[in-house]
Parts: structure tokens; C-alpha cells; sequence
């Protein structure tokens, strides 16, 4: 017989969690090894433990998952990662694939859609869920989403936390970077963004679904 898929579940929800982890392992072919509850500690036990699929959730305290994710990728190019995420817009999903994530899907997807989207990205498939089609469909016509495509993954994750209130020192500590090093990048973002200010930044932000008001 096969070895069972080893998953890594990660999403700062214990009840979450729970749930996710019954479902898959009520499947003769996935085990859930571990669960984490931010970004950081899924990078460390990703690491440590060498799991065949890292399910990652985005919205989490301190590191989110698409820092994570970018993490685990910059260290290792084969990471299969398979995020679900409550975001449905073209934002995330694009940041997603584009760094080399190969499953996304939402969490009101169907209980075997998660099946599915593990067996597939352990298979090394691109995943992505009926409900996010259209996002994937949409092309980036508005100036907005042309200027969002502009930031790197790093200025995205400043973007996203400044854009949620945090200060540059918040973001200094979660990213684990200078504050000089966040200015640079705030600044950076408000330039291609032509916004002025953080007000700004969280207007266009909830404009595009990436925060919610």
C-alpha cells in the first residue's frame, strides 16, 4: 500500500483546526502530523517535520500565510502548498499561484473539495477551486489591480499590514526586519500605489477585497 499524504494544517482557529483535521483524516489516504497557528511556527515545522502538503490558511496573527508560504518557497522550490482562505478575489489568488503555491481554494468549499485539492497538490497538480474560477478567469484591467501586480511579494505583505493598521515597528517585529527596511518598503508601496497616506492604503485595500471594512 501507498504511504498516506502527510499533511501540515495551519490556521490560528483551533475549532478549525479540528474540524479540517476530522475530515481529512476520515480518509484512508492522508494523516494530519501537525497543526500550527501562525506563519512562523508553520515555517519552522514545515521544515522539521517534511510534510507532502502544507495546508495553509492567509489571515493569521503576526505572519500571514502568504509570507510563510513565500518563506517555505524561497528555502525550498518543491513545497507543495495548498491554501484555503475565506479571501475570493483575484488578489490573493494571483499573488498565490504566482509565487509558486500550487493549490488554492475557499472555506466554503464542499468538505471534498479539500480531499480533492490534498490529493492533487501531493500529486504535484495546480488546484484551484470551482468557486475561485472566476477570480482566476478575470484579467487585471482595472489601474488598480495593474498596480497591485507591481509590488513584490514583500511590498505586498507591508501593503496588507499597514493597510490593517499595524505600524511600522508592528511590522518591523512580525517580518522580523528593521523599521528602516519597512519605511523603505511602505514607501515604495504608497509610490507605486499613488497613495499618500496609510488612510489611503486601507481605502483601496477594502476596495479590493483584501481587507474587510
Amino acid at each position: 500500500m501507498q504511504d498516506p499524504i502527510k499533511v501540515l494544517l495551519v490556521d490560528d482557529h483551533e475549532v478549525v483546526r479540528s474540524g479540517y483535521r476530522r475530515l481529512l483524516e476520515a480518509t484512508a489516504d492522508i494523516v494530519v502530523i501537525a497543526e500550527e497557528a501562525d506563519g512562523e511556527s508553520a515555517y519552522t515545522s514545515f521544515f522539521r517535520l517534511q510534510p507532502d502538503v502544507l495546508v495553509m490558511d492567509l489571515s493569521m496573527p503576526g505572519m500571514g500565510g502568504l509570507e510563510a508560504s513565500r518563506r517555505v518557497l524561497l528555502k525550498d522550490k518543491t513545497a507543495k502548498i495548498l491554501v484555503f482562505s475565506v479571501h475570493e478575489n483575484e488578489v490573493f489568488l494571483d499573488r498565490a499561484l504566482d509565487m509558486g503555491i500550487l493549490g488554492y481554494i475557499s472555506k466554503r468549499s464542499a468538505a471534498q473539495v479539500m480531499i480533492d485539492a490534498v490529493r492533487q497538490v501531493a500529486a504535484s497538480n495546480v488546484y484551484v477551486g470551482q468557486e475561485m474560477m472566476p477570480y482566476l478567469l478575470k484579467q487585471k484591467t482595472s489601474e488598480n489591480g495593474e498596480q497591485l501586480s507591481a509590488l513584490s511579494p514583500r511590498e505586498f505583505e507591508v501593503f496588507c499590514l499597514l493597510a490593517d493598521g499595524k505600524s511600522v515597528n508592528d511590522i518591523a517585529k512580525l517580518l522580523n526586519l528593521s523599521p528602516k527596511t519597512v519605511g523603505h518598503h511602505s514607501t515604495n508601496v504608497k509610490n507605486k500605489l499613488d497613495v499618500s497616506d496609510i488612510t489611503g492604503l486601507t481605502r483601496l485595500a477594502i476596495r479590493m477585497g483584501i481587507i474587510n471594512p
